[in-house]
């Protein structure tokens, strides 16, 4: 009987605010690859989300080292859309440093 290979799609599926999400688990496709960047193996990962699959984890890590351009324009968009999030919270604060000089000022007269 002859080997018949079967092509599939990556573990990928995107949530309602347009990050992606590997296999069944919550986990996002940039800590998988992040950690991956930084040396950890697929059962590393595994064991840092127990909910994500060790198939899964294989799986995106393959896409990723087949298609980086691809992964790595969608990590450069997650990291701009993170930086223009930080900057709309910083806008809304507004300064919290006087704020944190009289809590640090309270504890102080307290101790």
């Amino acid at each position: 009987m002859p080997f018949t290979a079967h092509a599939e799609a990556p573990p990928l599926h995107e949530d309602a605010a347009g990050a992606l999400r590997v296999g069944r688990s919550r986990v996002l496709l940039e800590l998988v690859i992040r950690a991956f960047e930084d040396g950890a193996t697929p059962e590393a990962i595994v064991q840092r989300y127990p909910t994500l699959a060790l198939p899964d984890a294989y799986a995106v890590i393959a896409y990723y080292l087949r298609h980086p351009e691809e992964i790595e324009a969608y990590l450069a968009r997650r990291d701009q859309q993170a930086e223009a999030a930080t900057r709309q919270a910083h806008a809304q604060q507004g300064d919290l440093s006087a704020i944190r000089a009289r809590l640090l000022s309270h504890r102080k007269a307290q101790g």
